[in-house]
């Protein structure tokens, strides 16, 4: 019976760490849902908006750049963790009425961008890449660093990371998250957070940025009430770690329908508008 019982448990810590390592060595397909698109897809694009490459080590990523004959700024976007650039880079006639421009990139593996996501640290460093490739091009003219969903984690650490100099005149988080770490404890609380190889820790970039000396951005941060996937409570925890963060939540909107809501729509006017209207 001892024999039984030693074999049994041995069985299980067996499972337990081969599901481990499958989690440890997997979760970019867990985090990631990109859609691929072969490198010579040719989109129907507007004459004003322009394809962009931009080599990193290992891959090339594809990018979307609304290009307007005089700007009042740049909203620079990063999108969420599903889909690509054909999905994301839509409603230019928005953007068009704010008058800005409008660059969004996709990460590796997602649309026409080559590779394949490794770790943080690639990613992160493929967003600030993405960021050099542009915004040195808007100098004198205000910027807004954008993120959605994933991409809020991502545009967050950005901004905590450019130089007094470099900031962008506003952070616009919308469904942002307090980590991908708080996250996983919430939907999977059995599962050990130190096998997270993403926790992108939204919360520190922010503690991290309101510390600094220096200017810094005016953040705005916007989350539907019914979100299930990143409860709201997220956006005004975030929003408490930043002296003057505005929040927005919007009633009966969820995670992915923001954009459907007319009073998202205003928000993020209003926003972007503070941001680039001359004062």
């Amino acid at each position: 019976m001892i024999r039984l019982l030693l074999g049994l448990v041995g069985s299980a810590a067996l499972l337990v760490a081969l599901a481990a390592a499958a989690l440890w060595w997997g979760q970019e397909r867990l985090i990631f849902q990109p859609v691929p698109l072969p490198a010579d897809h040719r989109f129907n694009l507007p004459t004003d908006v322009h394809e962009v490459g931009i080599d990193v080590p290992g891959a090339r990523l594809h990018t979307l750049h609304l290009r307007l004959p005089q700007p009042d700024g740049l909203v620079f976007y990063l999108h969420g963790n599903a889909g690509n650039l054909a999905s994301w880079f839509v409603n230019l006639d928005f953007w068009r009425g704010l008058n800005v421009d409008l660059f969004m990139v996709d990460y590796r593996g997602f649309g026409k961008s080559s590779g394949r996501i490794t770790s943080q640290a690639q990613l992160l460093a493929d967003v600030q890449a993405a960021w050099q490739a542009v915004a040195p091009g808007y100098a004198g003219r205000p910027v807004v660093l954008a993120g959605r969903s994933l991409g809020t984690g991502l545009a967050a650490q950005l901004a905590a990371a450019l130089p007094a100099d470099q900031r962008p005149a506003q952070l616009l988080l919308v469904s942002p998250y307090r980590s991908l770490q708080a996250l996983a404890d919430a939907h999977y609380p059995l599962v050990p957070g130190a096998l997270l190889r993403y926790p992108l820790r939204t919360d520190q970039a922010l503690q991290a940025l309101a510390a600094a000396p220096g200017p810094r951005p005016a953040v705005v941060l916007l989350h539907g009430a019914q979100d299930a996937l990143i409860p709201a409570d997220h956006s005004t925890a975030l929003a408490a770690l930043v002296p003057g963060a505005q929040v927005g939540i919007m009633a009966g909107a969820g995670h992915a329908d923001l954009q459907d809501f007319p009073v998202y729509l205003d928000a993020v006017r209003q926003a972007v508008r503070s941001a680039v209207t001359p004062r």
